[in-house]
C-alpha cells in the first residue's frame, strides 16, 4: 500500500524502513526536511515531500497518514493537514503516546469531517526495525482493514504482536497502561541493582549476574537484556546522571487509576521515584537510565 509518514525520528524513520522492506510505497515528510531527503536516499520507493500541502497532492484518496511526532504536536499537526486539504474518506493514525482522552476528542472532530482516526499505541523502540513492533490498535473496524496491510508489516508476525484492542482512544489506553507496568518493571530492576551494588563485601560483578539472569531465570526479559549491555559498556553506569525523566505516560496512568479507584501502588510509586530521583543522586537512577537509553529515542542526561 502507499501512505504518507509524517515524523521521521528514530522510531519514524524506523518503521519507514520496516514498511519499504516489505514493499510499501512511502511520502516522507519531517519538519527537518533533510531527514526526508536521507531516507529518499537510502531507499526505494520514498518520496520525500518539503510540505504538507505537497504530501497530501502525493497520495491518491482514500488517503492513509501516520503521524509519529510528540504528543504535543499532534493537534497541530491534524490543523495543518486539514489545511492542506485531507478529506472525508482519508485515514489519520495517531502512533506516538498521546493521552487517550484526547485521542477520544480528535477521532470524533475527525469523524464530523468523515475522516476516519486510529490511535496505535507503539512499542519497539529503536529495535523495533529488526524485530518488529508491538502495536495497541484503536478505532473502527473500517479504519484498522484500511490499515491493515502496514500494521501486518510493522508487527513481529503478520497475525502476532499487534491487535485492534477497542474503539478511538482504546489503542492508546492500553499504551498507556503499558508503559505504567513498564515503570513498575523497571525500578524493580533498578532497586535490585542498587541493593547488590551496595554489597561491596562481596564484590559482585553486575554485569556477571544479569548475564546469569538472561538464562533460565524468571526475571529473563527485554529490560534485562538491556542492562546487560549496559553494565558491559560501562560497568558502574559512570557516563549517565542518575535524573530520570517521566514522558506522561506513568502520570496519566496513576491519573486513571485514581479516577477508577483501583489500587495501583507499584504504578504509583514507581512514578513517584522518578521524581525522587530528580532530588539527590542514587544508583538507581542510573540503572533506570540505562534501560530507557537503551530504548532509544528518550533524552537522558550525562553524569556531572
Amino acid at each position: 500500500m502507499k501512505l504518507a509518514m509524517i515524523g521521521l525520528g528514530k522510531m519514524g524513520a524506523n518503521m519507514v524502513r520496516r514498511l519499504v522492506a516489505d514493499g510499501h510505497e512511502i511520502v516522507a515528510y519531517d519538519v527537518d526536511k533533510q531527514s526526508a531527503q536521507s531516507l529518499a536516499d537510502e531507499l526505494d520507493n520514498i518520496t520525500a515531500v518539503d510540505s504538507l500541502d505537497d504530501l497530501i497532492q502525493a497520495l491518491s484518496p482514500a488517503r492513509v497518514i501516520w503521524l509519529m511526532v510528540p504528543h504535543e504536536f499532534v493537534d497541530d499537526s491534524i490543523d495543518a493537514l486539514l489545511a492542506a486539504g485531507m478529506a472525508a474518506g482519508d485515514l489519520l493514525v495517531d502512533g506516538g503516546n498521546s493521552n487517550f482522552n484526547l485521542s477520544k476528542q480528535r477521532a470524533a472532530r475527525l469523524k464530523e469531517q468523515a475522516i476516519h482516526f486510529v490511535d496505535c499505541g507503539t512499542s519497539g523502540g529503536v529495535w523495533g526495525l529488526e524485530n518488529g513492533y508491538s502495536m495497541m490498535v484503536g478505532g473502527t473496524d473500517e479504519a484498522i482493514e484500511m490499515l491493515r496491510p502496514a500494521l501486518e508489516s510493522l508487527a513481529p508476525a503478520k497475525d502476532k504482536g499487534w491487535g485492534h484492542v477497542g474503539p478511538a482512544g482504546a489503542g492508546h489506553y492500553v499504551k498507556m497502561v503499558h508503559n505504567g507496568i513498564e515503570y513498575g518493571m523497571m525500578q524493580a530492576f533498578a532497586e535490585g541493582f542498587e541493593l547488590l551494588d551496595a554489597k561491596k563485601e562481596m564484590e559482585l560483578d553486575l554485569q556477571q549476574v544479569s548475564g546469569i539472569w538472561q538464562h533460565g531465570s524468571v526475571v529473563r526479559s527485554w529490560l534485562l537484556d538491556l542492562m546487560a549491555d549496559a553494565f558491559k559498556n560501562d560497568a558502574g553506569l559512570s557516563s549517565l546522571s542518575d535524573y530520570v525523566d517521566d514522558s506522561g505516560e506513568g502520570r496519566w496512568t496513576v491519573q486513571d487509576s485514581i479516577e477508577l479507584g483501583v489500587p495501583t501502588p507499584v504504578l504509583t510509586l514507581a512514578l513517584q521515584m522518578r521524581f525522587r530521583s530528580r532530588q539527590d543522586p542514587s544508583f538507581a537512577g542510573k540503572v533506570l537510565n540505562a534501560m530507557r537509553a537503551g530504548f532509544g529515542g528518550h533524552s537522558i542526561r550525562s553524569s556531572k
